[in-house]
């Protein structure tokens, strides 16, 4: 590995780091108001919503997104796996997807 890799391997673990840093507080029922599309709502519109079970849906997709980034672009960066980048991008489009598809029928988090 020469410096740009090792500059690379930092950034993404500093990357999927902060995502799980992210992902603690929308766990906890907190930080609705980082999710897009709810903080661009109305007052009025909100109240229509559960916040805090949609904060802590959205809190478990990160986590699961910052998790699989700081353990499969290491690996993929130090062993030149191809398929794991391959992996790696199938999973996190396939959960944004369910995530998106999940939050957005059913209305699962409507009061």
């Amino acid at each position: 590995m020469d410096t740009s890799d090792i500059i690379g391997l930092v950034i993404v673990i500093i990357v999927g780091l902060s995502l799980v840093g992210l992902s603690v507080p929308l766990l906890m029922g907190r930080g609705a108001w980082l999710i897009a599309g709810y903080n661009t709502m109305s007052k009025e519109e909100q109240e229509h919503w559960d916040g805090p079970a949609l904060a802590r849906f959205a809190g478990k997709i990160l986590l699961v997104i910052g998790l699989l980034t700081v353990t499969l672009m290491p690996v993929m960066c130090i062993f030149k796996f191809l398929w794991l980048t391959v992996l790696y991008t199938v999973l996190v489009v396939g959960l944004g997807v369910f995530a998106a598809v999940w939050c957005n029928t059913g209305k699962r988090f409507r009061k």
